[in-house]
């Protein structure tokens, strides 16, 4: 499948700008990673392009979420590696991530939704305004953006062998480049 075959597939099932800008971000995050541990850049950023296809069906019953979506991608013809990426995602089902791009998607995805809120309280609410301190900062404060699972991206150490400083630059160089995109 291509980018833009999933880019098809994902305005079938997601109606919401908000999820649709999420995964355009973690795209951009799945390919930056790629680029980091020499991956195929395509197939990841599919991955993260489709890891929440389900999510407008899936919200209110959380543990159906990625099932339901590894379903529609199998059915679509996506690689085993990618639905199984994106069906361990949700750490609801206490699958281990095997693969690399299991492992990354898994911790990096979190991560996307908390440098978007750092963005969004800077008086220009613009992603160019975000420090990888100021994320460090609003990281170790709980209440803000408070439903970020900060247990899951502190996995990126032993999961991909990336302190959370450069995980952190990492997302928000790639979410940067594409800032635009997602009208940060």
């Amino acid at each position: 499948m291509t980018r833009e075959e999933a880019w098809v597939l994902v305005r079938e099932k997601i109606k919401s700008e908000f999820t649709l800008n999420h995964l355009l971000a973690s795209e951009a995050v799945m390919r930056a990673l790629a680029s980091r541990f020499n991956e195929d850049q395509d197939s990841w950023g599919i991955a993260g392009l489709v890891h929440d296809i389900d999510w407008e069906i899936t919200a209110h019953n959380p543990e159906q979420h990625s099932l339901l979506g590894a379903v529609w991608l199998r059915e679509a013809g996506l690689s085993d590696h990618i639905v199984q990426a994106v069906k361990t995602h949700n750490h609801l089902h206490q699958l281990k991530p095997e693969s690399l791009m299991a492992k990354a998607l898994y911790c990096s995805e979190e991560l996307t939704g908390l440098i978007v809120a750092c963005a969004l309280v800077q008086p220009d609410k613009k992603l160019a305004s975000v420090k990888v301190s100021s994320v460090k900062k609003k990281f170790k404060d709980k209440s803000f953006a408070a439903g970020v699972n900060r247990d899951i991206i502190l996995t990126c150490r032993e999961l991909i062998g990336l302190t959370l400083d450069e995980l952190i630059e990492l997302e928000l160089i790639a979410l940067q480049a594409i800032a635009s995109s997602i009208a940060l």
